[in-house]
């Protein structure tokens, strides 16, 4: 008998650790780190500082050969173990349609690879 959760995402994600530079709404400094993993949704990552959810925050995720500026919304933050660090989700909610595809064409190559 299975009992692990059904995972509800919508959208596969893939692991996607590279340069992802990003400012929150309403803040004059930005600030750069990694992302964790990805989906034509939304991403994640580990941070340094704290983002409350429901903060609207301007992304710049370096993607192979371009550089793909969404804007999302983030969904939850919270402390990652064993450090001083958080993890957060973002949602895209305003993003270029042909980025968006360059981001769909890209998830589905990294897809057949898995």
């Amino acid at each position: 008998m299975d009992i692990r959760p059904k995972d509800l995402r919508r959208f596969p994600r893939v692991k996607f650790q590279n340069p992802l530079h990003y400012q929150v709404r309403g803040s004059p400094e930005s600030s750069s780190t990694i992302s964790e993993n990805i989906s034509l949704n939304g991403i994640s990552f580990i941070n340094d500082k704290y983002i409350p959810s429901l903060s609207s925050i301007m992304l710049e995720i370096s993607l192979l050969s371009r550089v793909l500026h969404p804007i999302g919304r983030v969904v939850w933050s919270a402390p990652f173990s064993h450090s001083e660090r958080f993890k957060a989700g973002v949602e895209f909610f305003e993003f270029d349609q042909q980025e968006k595809e360059f981001l769909s064409e890209f998830i589905t190559m990294k897809l057949r690879q898995i």
